[in-house]
Protein backbone atom coordinates (compact mmCIF):
# COMPACT_ATOMS: atom_id res chain seq x y z
CA UNK A 1 0.00 0.00 0.00
CA UNK A 2 1.40 3.36 -1.06
CA UNK A 3 1.91 5.93 1.68
CA UNK A 4 -0.17 9.11 1.49
CA UNK A 5 1.78 12.33 0.97
CA UNK A 6 0.89 14.63 3.86
CA UNK A 7 1.79 17.86 5.57
CA UNK A 8 2.09 17.64 9.35
CA UNK A 9 0.71 20.58 11.32
CA UNK A 10 1.16 21.26 15.01
CA UNK A 11 -1.66 23.56 16.12
CA UNK A 12 -0.94 24.65 19.69
CA UNK A 13 -3.68 26.42 21.64
CA UNK A 14 -3.67 27.47 25.26
CA UNK A 15 -5.86 24.49 26.15
CA UNK A 16 -5.78 22.03 23.27
CA UNK A 17 -2.63 20.84 21.49
CA UNK A 18 -3.28 19.16 18.15
CA UNK A 19 -1.46 17.16 15.52
CA UNK A 20 -3.10 17.17 12.11
CA UNK A 21 -2.12 15.52 8.85
CA UNK A 22 -3.57 16.87 5.59
CA UNK A 23 -3.28 15.21 2.21
CA UNK A 24 -2.63 17.12 -1.01
CA UNK A 25 -6.33 18.01 -1.29
CA UNK A 26 -6.14 19.41 2.28
CA UNK A 27 -8.41 16.70 3.59
CA UNK A 28 -7.77 15.76 7.19
CA UNK A 29 -6.43 12.20 7.29
CA UNK A 30 -5.15 12.06 10.88
CA UNK A 31 -5.81 14.02 14.05
CA UNK A 32 -4.62 13.75 17.61
CA UNK A 33 -5.40 16.08 20.50
CA UNK A 34 -3.90 16.33 23.97
CA UNK A 35 -4.10 18.63 26.96
CA UNK A 36 -1.39 19.25 29.51
CA UNK A 37 -2.01 20.34 33.07
CA UNK A 38 -0.46 23.69 33.82
CA UNK A 39 2.50 23.91 36.16
CA UNK A 40 3.73 26.83 38.26
CA UNK A 41 6.53 29.25 37.48
CA UNK A 42 9.10 30.18 40.12
CA UNK A 43 6.70 32.80 41.54
CA UNK A 44 3.79 30.39 41.89
CA UNK A 45 1.80 31.58 38.86
CA UNK A 46 0.27 29.04 36.48
CA UNK A 47 2.15 28.52 33.22
CA UNK A 48 2.49 26.19 30.25
CA UNK A 49 4.37 22.92 30.81
CA UNK A 50 6.88 23.57 28.05
CA UNK A 51 8.94 20.46 28.83
CA UNK A 52 5.89 18.20 28.42
CA UNK A 53 4.92 20.00 25.22
CA UNK A 54 8.45 19.62 23.83
CA UNK A 55 8.58 15.90 24.60
CA UNK A 56 5.16 15.35 23.02
CA UNK A 57 6.19 17.14 19.81
CA UNK A 58 9.43 15.15 19.49
CA UNK A 59 7.85 11.76 20.20
CA UNK A 60 4.89 12.52 17.91
CA UNK A 61 7.19 13.24 14.98
CA UNK A 62 9.11 10.02 15.58
CA UNK A 63 5.87 8.05 15.79
CA UNK A 64 4.40 9.51 12.61
CA UNK A 65 7.63 9.14 10.62
CA UNK A 66 7.51 5.41 11.38
CA UNK A 67 3.82 5.16 10.41
CA UNK A 68 3.90 3.52 6.98
CA UNK A 69 0.49 4.94 6.05
CA UNK A 70 1.96 8.43 5.66
CA UNK A 71 4.85 10.16 3.97
CA UNK A 72 5.51 13.48 5.70
CA UNK A 73 6.51 15.93 2.97
CA UNK A 74 6.35 19.12 5.04
CA UNK A 75 5.85 20.30 8.61
CA UNK A 76 4.45 23.60 9.80
CA UNK A 77 3.07 25.12 13.00
CA UNK A 78 0.55 27.59 14.36
CA UNK A 79 0.32 28.60 17.99
CA UNK A 80 -1.04 31.22 20.34
CA UNK A 81 0.76 34.54 20.75
CA UNK A 82 2.41 36.47 23.59
CA UNK A 83 4.49 33.42 24.42
CA UNK A 84 8.29 33.47 24.56
CA UNK A 85 10.49 30.45 25.09
CA UNK A 86 13.91 31.48 26.36
CA UNK A 87 16.97 29.46 25.32
CA UNK A 88 20.66 29.62 26.19
CA UNK A 89 23.66 29.33 23.88
CA UNK A 90 23.21 25.55 23.77
CA UNK A 91 19.52 25.79 22.85
CA UNK A 92 18.34 24.69 26.29
CA UNK A 93 15.30 26.19 28.01
CA UNK A 94 16.34 28.54 30.83
CA UNK A 95 12.99 29.92 32.04
CA UNK A 96 9.31 28.98 32.22
CA UNK A 97 6.95 29.78 29.38
CA UNK A 98 5.27 32.52 31.39
CA UNK A 99 1.50 32.90 31.22
CA UNK A 100 0.44 36.09 29.46
CA UNK A 101 -2.19 36.59 32.18
CA UNK A 102 0.54 36.82 34.84
CA UNK A 103 0.14 40.13 36.74
CA UNK A 104 2.49 42.91 35.66
CA UNK A 105 4.06 44.84 38.52
CA UNK A 106 3.21 48.53 38.63
CA UNK A 107 6.76 49.28 39.78
CA UNK A 108 8.16 47.62 36.63
CA UNK A 109 5.80 49.61 34.47
CA UNK A 110 6.87 52.83 36.19
CA UNK A 111 10.54 52.09 35.51
CA UNK A 112 9.76 51.44 31.84
CA UNK A 113 7.92 54.75 31.56
CA UNK A 114 10.75 56.67 33.24
CA UNK A 115 13.12 55.33 30.59
CA UNK A 116 10.95 55.47 27.49
CA UNK A 117 8.00 57.72 28.22
CA UNK A 118 4.35 56.87 28.65
CA UNK A 119 3.41 53.41 27.44
CA UNK A 120 0.20 54.86 26.03
CA UNK A 121 2.27 57.11 23.75
CA UNK A 122 4.05 54.08 22.31
CA UNK A 123 0.87 52.08 21.78
CA UNK A 124 0.00 53.81 18.50
CA UNK A 125 3.44 53.18 17.01
CA UNK A 126 3.42 49.52 17.98
CA UNK A 127 -0.32 49.03 17.23
CA UNK A 128 -0.60 47.33 20.62
CA UNK A 129 -3.05 48.06 23.42
CA UNK A 130 -1.46 48.41 26.85
CA UNK A 131 -1.81 44.81 28.07
CA UNK A 132 1.05 44.10 30.46
CA UNK A 133 2.39 40.56 30.00
CA UNK A 134 0.11 40.10 26.98
CA UNK A 135 2.56 42.49 25.29
CA UNK A 136 5.30 39.91 24.96
CA UNK A 137 7.99 42.55 24.57
CA UNK A 138 7.19 43.82 28.04
CA UNK A 139 7.64 40.27 29.33
CA UNK A 140 11.30 40.45 28.31
CA UNK A 141 11.70 43.89 29.89
CA UNK A 142 10.19 42.49 33.10
CA UNK A 143 12.55 39.53 33.05
CA UNK A 144 15.60 41.74 32.48
CA UNK A 145 14.63 44.04 35.34
CA UNK A 146 13.23 41.62 37.91
CA UNK A 147 15.21 38.43 37.22
CA UNK A 148 18.58 39.46 35.76
CA UNK A 149 20.15 36.12 36.68
CA UNK A 150 17.77 34.39 34.26
CA UNK A 151 18.02 37.14 31.65
CA UNK A 152 21.82 36.81 31.49
CA UNK A 153 21.44 33.19 30.40
CA UNK A 154 19.22 34.03 27.41
CA UNK A 155 20.73 33.79 23.95
CA UNK A 156 17.47 33.40 22.02
CA UNK A 157 13.90 34.52 22.68
CA UNK A 158 11.56 32.59 20.39
CA UNK A 159 7.81 32.98 20.23
CA UNK A 160 6.08 29.64 20.63
CA UNK A 161 5.51 28.85 16.90
CA UNK A 162 9.19 29.52 16.18
CA UNK A 163 10.25 27.46 19.18
CA UNK A 164 8.39 24.51 17.65
CA UNK A 165 10.22 25.24 14.38
CA UNK A 166 13.49 25.08 16.33
CA UNK A 167 12.54 21.74 17.91
CA UNK A 168 11.85 20.28 14.46
CA UNK A 169 14.67 21.84 12.40
CA UNK A 170 17.30 23.14 14.82
CA UNK A 171 17.02 26.56 13.17
CA UNK A 172 16.61 29.79 15.12
CA UNK A 173 14.19 32.06 13.27
CA UNK A 174 11.65 34.82 13.89
CA UNK A 175 8.34 35.21 12.04
CA UNK A 176 6.60 38.51 11.35
CA UNK A 177 3.17 37.24 12.43
CA UNK A 178 4.50 36.59 15.93
CA UNK A 179 6.48 39.84 16.19
CA UNK A 180 3.50 41.82 14.84
CA UNK A 181 0.99 40.42 17.34
CA UNK A 182 0.36 42.99 20.14
CA UNK A 183 3.96 42.51 21.26
CA UNK A 184 4.96 46.16 21.76
CA UNK A 185 8.08 45.26 19.76
CA UNK A 186 7.32 46.31 16.19
CA UNK A 187 7.03 49.88 14.92
CA UNK A 188 4.25 49.72 12.34
CA UNK A 189 5.33 53.09 10.90
CA UNK A 190 8.98 52.28 10.25
CA UNK A 191 8.39 48.53 9.76
CA UNK A 192 11.22 47.70 12.11
CA UNK A 193 11.83 46.97 15.78
CA UNK A 194 10.83 49.92 17.94
CA UNK A 195 13.57 52.20 19.27
CA UNK A 196 13.03 51.09 22.87
CA UNK A 197 13.70 47.48 21.87
CA UNK A 198 17.01 48.44 20.29
CA UNK A 199 18.04 50.75 23.15
CA UNK A 200 17.31 47.97 25.63
CA UNK A 201 19.35 45.51 23.54
CA UNK A 202 16.43 43.12 23.36
CA UNK A 203 16.58 42.94 19.55
CA UNK A 204 19.82 40.96 19.91
CA UNK A 205 17.78 38.09 21.37
CA UNK A 206 15.70 37.73 18.21
CA UNK A 207 16.73 35.43 15.39
CA UNK A 208 16.62 36.63 11.76
CA UNK A 209 13.17 37.31 10.30
CA UNK A 210 12.09 34.54 7.95
CA UNK A 211 8.87 33.32 6.35
CA UNK A 212 7.17 29.96 6.82
CA UNK A 213 8.76 29.25 10.20
CA UNK A 214 5.48 29.06 12.14
CA UNK A 215 2.47 31.37 12.33
CA UNK A 216 0.56 33.17 15.03
CA UNK A 217 -2.79 31.34 15.06
CA UNK A 218 -5.00 34.36 14.33
CA UNK A 219 -2.93 35.25 11.26
CA UNK A 220 -2.97 31.62 10.14
CA UNK A 221 -6.77 31.46 10.39
CA UNK A 222 -7.11 34.25 7.82
CA UNK A 223 -5.28 32.42 5.06
CA UNK A 224 -8.14 30.14 3.86
CA UNK A 225 -10.36 33.24 3.53
CA UNK A 226 -7.74 35.11 1.51
CA UNK A 227 -7.63 32.13 -0.82
CA UNK A 228 -11.42 31.95 -1.20
CA UNK A 229 -12.51 35.63 -1.36
CA UNK A 230 -11.22 38.78 -3.01
CA UNK A 231 -13.95 41.22 -1.94
CA UNK A 232 -13.57 42.84 1.51
CA UNK A 233 -14.62 40.75 4.50
CA UNK A 234 -14.23 40.50 8.25
CA UNK A 235 -13.28 37.26 9.93
CA UNK A 236 -14.65 36.96 13.44
CA UNK A 237 -12.58 34.21 15.00
CA UNK A 238 -14.26 33.01 18.19
CA UNK A 239 -12.85 31.07 21.10
CA UNK A 240 -11.52 32.16 24.47
CA UNK A 241 -10.88 35.45 22.71
CA UNK A 242 -13.26 36.65 19.99
CA UNK A 243 -11.11 38.52 17.51
CA UNK A 244 -12.59 40.57 14.67
CA UNK A 245 -10.02 40.74 11.86
CA UNK A 246 -10.32 43.21 8.97
CA UNK A 247 -7.50 42.90 6.42
CA UNK A 248 -9.17 45.64 4.35
CA UNK A 249 -8.94 48.46 6.89
CA UNK A 250 -5.70 50.41 6.48
CA UNK A 251 -6.69 53.44 8.55
CA UNK A 252 -4.26 54.24 11.40
CA UNK A 253 -5.26 53.19 14.88
CA UNK A 254 -6.57 55.94 17.12
CA UNK A 255 -6.11 56.38 20.86
CA UNK A 256 -9.82 55.70 21.34
CA UNK A 257 -9.64 52.43 19.40
CA UNK A 258 -6.61 51.27 21.37
CA UNK A 259 -8.39 52.00 24.64
CA UNK A 260 -11.19 49.70 23.47
CA UNK A 261 -8.78 46.84 22.69
CA UNK A 262 -8.31 47.40 18.97
CA UNK A 263 -4.89 46.65 17.52
CA UNK A 264 -3.09 45.54 14.38
CA UNK A 265 -1.72 42.14 13.52
CA UNK A 266 0.65 41.44 10.67
CA UNK A 267 -0.39 38.93 8.03
CA UNK A 268 2.04 36.26 6.84
CA UNK A 269 2.71 38.65 3.94
CA UNK A 270 3.73 41.38 6.38
CA UNK A 271 0.64 43.55 5.82
CA UNK A 272 -1.28 45.16 8.72
CA UNK A 273 -4.60 43.55 9.67
CA UNK A 274 -6.77 45.77 11.85
CA UNK A 275 -8.34 43.81 14.67
CA UNK A 276 -10.44 44.15 17.81
CA UNK A 277 -10.42 41.68 20.68
CA UNK A 278 -13.11 40.69 23.15
CA UNK A 279 -12.66 38.17 25.99
CA UNK A 280 -16.11 36.82 25.17
CA UNK A 281 -15.39 33.10 25.22
CA UNK A 282 -13.91 33.40 28.67
CA UNK A 283 -16.88 35.50 29.80
CA UNK A 284 -19.28 32.90 28.40
CA UNK A 285 -17.53 30.03 30.20
CA UNK A 286 -17.49 31.85 33.54
CA UNK A 287 -21.13 32.95 33.37
CA UNK A 288 -22.40 29.55 32.23
CA UNK A 289 -20.53 27.97 35.13
CA UNK A 290 -22.28 30.37 37.51
CA UNK A 291 -25.68 29.61 35.98
CA UNK A 292 -25.16 25.88 36.35
CA UNK A 293 -24.39 26.22 40.04
CA UNK A 294 -27.81 27.85 40.51
CA UNK A 295 -29.51 24.62 39.34
CA UNK A 296 -32.35 26.52 37.69
CA UNK A 297 -35.34 24.78 36.10
CA UNK A 298 -34.83 24.28 32.37
CA UNK A 299 -37.07 27.16 31.27
CA UNK A 300 -35.52 29.64 33.69
CA UNK A 301 -32.04 28.54 32.70
CA UNK A 302 -32.92 29.09 29.03
CA UNK A 303 -34.18 32.61 29.76
CA UNK A 304 -31.10 33.46 31.80
CA UNK A 305 -28.84 32.09 29.07
CA UNK A 306 -30.64 34.17 26.44
CA UNK A 307 -30.02 37.30 28.52
CA UNK A 308 -26.34 36.39 28.79
CA UNK A 309 -26.02 35.91 25.05
CA UNK A 310 -27.75 39.21 24.31
CA UNK A 311 -25.15 40.93 26.47
CA UNK A 312 -22.28 39.10 24.75
CA UNK A 313 -23.65 39.96 21.31
CA UNK A 314 -24.01 43.61 22.34
CA UNK A 315 -20.36 43.69 23.41
CA UNK A 316 -19.32 41.83 20.26
CA UNK A 317 -21.10 44.29 17.97
CA UNK A 318 -19.37 47.22 19.67
CA UNK A 319 -16.00 45.47 19.31
CA UNK A 320 -16.49 44.54 15.65
CA UNK A 321 -17.69 48.05 14.80
CA UNK A 322 -14.28 49.38 15.84
CA UNK A 323 -12.64 47.85 12.78
CA UNK A 324 -15.68 47.86 10.46
CA UNK A 325 -16.32 51.59 10.19
CA UNK A 326 -15.02 53.36 7.11
CA UNK A 327 -14.69 50.16 5.06
CA UNK A 328 -16.75 48.53 2.31
CA UNK A 329 -17.05 45.16 4.01
CA UNK A 330 -20.16 43.26 2.91
CA UNK A 331 -19.53 39.91 4.59
CA UNK A 332 -18.73 38.76 8.09
CA UNK A 333 -17.52 35.19 8.52
CA UNK A 334 -17.72 33.70 12.01
CA UNK A 335 -15.64 30.66 12.82
CA UNK A 336 -14.87 28.83 16.04
CA UNK A 337 -17.12 27.94 18.95
CA UNK A 338 -19.69 30.74 18.71
CA UNK A 339 -20.34 29.98 15.01
CA UNK A 340 -22.47 27.07 16.28
CA UNK A 341 -24.39 29.22 18.78
CA UNK A 342 -27.76 30.25 17.32
CA UNK A 343 -28.23 33.07 19.85
CA UNK A 344 -24.89 34.55 18.87
CA UNK A 345 -25.29 34.14 15.11
CA UNK A 346 -28.86 35.45 14.91
CA UNK A 347 -27.90 38.34 17.18
CA UNK A 348 -25.07 39.35 14.86
CA UNK A 349 -27.26 39.04 11.76
CA UNK A 350 -29.86 41.34 13.32
CA UNK A 351 -27.19 43.82 14.41
CA UNK A 352 -25.68 44.01 10.90
CA UNK A 353 -28.72 43.97 8.56
CA UNK A 354 -26.74 45.40 5.62
CA UNK A 355 -23.93 42.88 5.86
CA UNK A 356 -24.11 39.18 5.02
CA UNK A 357 -23.34 37.16 8.15
CA UNK A 358 -22.14 33.59 7.76
CA UNK A 359 -21.17 30.81 10.09
CA UNK A 360 -18.04 29.51 8.42
CA UNK A 361 -17.17 25.92 8.98
CA UNK A 362 -13.61 25.16 8.14
CA UNK A 363 -12.21 22.35 10.20
CA UNK A 364 -9.15 23.57 12.06
CA UNK A 365 -8.90 27.01 10.40
CA UNK A 366 -5.51 27.96 11.83
CA UNK A 367 -4.06 24.55 11.00
CA UNK A 368 -5.41 24.67 7.44
CA UNK A 369 -3.98 28.18 7.11
CA UNK A 370 -0.57 26.99 8.28
CA UNK A 371 -0.78 24.18 5.71
CA UNK A 372 -1.89 26.43 2.83
CA UNK A 373 0.96 28.81 3.62
CA UNK A 374 3.35 25.97 2.75
CA UNK A 375 1.56 24.91 -0.46
CA UNK A 376 4.35 25.87 -2.86
CA UNK A 377 6.91 24.05 -0.75
CA UNK A 378 5.39 20.58 -0.89
CA UNK A 379 2.26 20.39 -3.06
CA UNK A 380 2.23 20.35 -6.86
CA UNK A 381 -1.57 20.07 -7.02
CA UNK A 382 -3.79 23.12 -7.43
CA UNK A 383 -5.27 24.53 -4.25
CA UNK A 384 -8.93 23.55 -3.70
CA UNK A 385 -11.38 26.22 -4.85
CA UNK A 386 -12.74 26.56 -1.33
CA UNK A 387 -12.38 24.64 1.87
CA UNK A 388 -15.16 26.59 3.54
CA UNK A 389 -18.71 25.50 4.31
CA UNK A 390 -20.94 28.54 4.87
CA UNK A 391 -24.30 28.95 6.58
CA UNK A 392 -26.07 32.24 5.94
CA UNK A 393 -27.93 34.01 8.76
CA UNK A 394 -30.64 36.45 7.70
CA UNK A 395 -31.39 39.50 9.83
CA UNK A 396 -35.07 38.50 9.64
CA UNK A 397 -34.47 35.41 11.76
CA UNK A 398 -35.64 35.55 15.33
Amino acid sequence: MQATDVILIFDIGKTNKKILLFNKQYQLVYEEEVQFSEIQDEQGDACENIEALTLWIKTSIQKLKSDHRFKISAIHYSAYGASFVYLNESGEIVAPLYNYLKPYKESTREIFEKKYGSISNLCLQTASPDLGNLNSGLQIFRLKLEQPEIFKKIKWALHLPQYIHYIVTGEFATDITSIGCHTFLWNFTTQSYHDWVIQEGIDKLFAPLKQKVGLHDSSAALIPYFDAFESPFILLSTGTWCISLNPFNDSPLTDQELEKDALCYLSFQGKPVKAARLFAGNMHAEEVSKLKTLQLPALEYEKAYAVLMRKIVELQVASTNLILKGTTVKRIFVDGGFSKNEYYMNGLANAFPNIEVYAATIPQASAIGAALCMHDVWNTHSKPNSLLALKYYSSKQE
